[in-house]
């Protein structure tokens, strides 16, 4: 079973209310290959919602108490993010996941790049908070630019 971000598979919702869909991933969902997970839905957030960074570090550093992830006006949504990901986490094993493909570059998902934390676009490597703690959890996770790069 391949655990993939709920965007991936065309459910809208991401901060902006928007999907990323990628045909491959839906194709796995309806193939009932691949379960959805949005951790940040599953931490408590509503969708749309305020787009939101890492500050001071990556998804590792959260999860080490060590870096927040705050929104742009700057409200502490670390625990959202936090309870997102032990959620997603109890999904993968409930699934028995043998990979997972999330979206990168978010704050939750991102697999080797994540924004700044400066909200000017820029990115630095690192994983999102529920990539970090899957991690370490001993799931391979890879984004969907990995994802399709294996396909072909």
């Amino acid at each position: 079973m391949i655990l993939v971000s709920s965007c991936l598979a065309g459910l809208k919702v991401r901060y902006n209310g928007t999907h990323c869909l990628d045909e491959k991933v839906a194709k796995l969902i309806e193939e009932k290959k691949a379960v959805a997970v949005c951790p940040e839905v599953l931490g408590g957030l509503s969708t749309p919602r305020e787009p939101a960074e890492i500050i001071g570090g990556d998804g590792n550093d959260v999860l080490d108490g060590k870096a927040k992830v705050l929104t742009e006006n700057g409200k502490d949504v670390t625990e959202h993010f936090l309870r997102g990901a032990y959620a997603t986490l109890e999904v993968a094993k409930k699934v028995g996941a043998t990979l997972v493909v999330l979206k990168e570059n978010s704050p939750s998902c991102g697999s080797t790049m994540v924004y700044s934390g400066e909200f000017n676009g820029q990115k630095i490597a690192g994983d999102g908070v529920t990539s970090a703690l899957l991690k370490r959890n001993g799931f391979k996770v890879i984004s969907e630019e990995q994802f399709v790069k294996e396909l072909s």
